[in-house]
């Protein structure tokens, strides 16, 4: 199960990372261009930036202090808290009524749900 919750941690790493990095990289003007980012509109720069840091904050979250049992606490709580980045971003989608976009958050959401209770439990550093 340890190898397991790696795997998973690492692959929501490597997603948070890039979506974190593209949100922080790129001006909302060009976010607004990608016809998959139409959430951008309801949001202003900073908060996008924010998201963006959480995102790349959390991404490091989940590898770091495991990894280097340094407080592996914080990968549970790494994990925790993309979990409510990601009932955000369904709440967002949902009043928008993107609905495509929310069953990938749906299936994010589970992961790091998975990562935080196993990671908290039965299965903590």
């Amino acid at each position: 199960m340890n190898v397991f919750l790696w795997i998973v941690a690492g692959v929501l790493a490597a997603f948070f990372l890039a979506a974190g990095a593209t949100k922080l990289s790129q001006s909302r003007r060009k976010l607004l261009a990608n016809p998959n980012m139409k959430w951008v509109e309801d949001f202003s720069a900073g908060t996008i930036k924010l998201i963006g840091t959480a995102e790349v904050l959390g991404a490091l979250g989940l590898i770091l202090p495991g990894a280097l049992d340094i407080a592996p606490v914080l990968v549970p709580l790494a994990a925790t808290g993309l979990g409510l980045i990601m009932i955000g971003a369904i709440i967002t989608h949902g009043r928008r009524k993107e609905f495509q976009p929310i069953a990938i958050n749906i299936v994010i959401l589970i992961l790091t749900a998975l990562v935080a209770i196993f990671r908290f439990g039965p299965n903590s550093f």
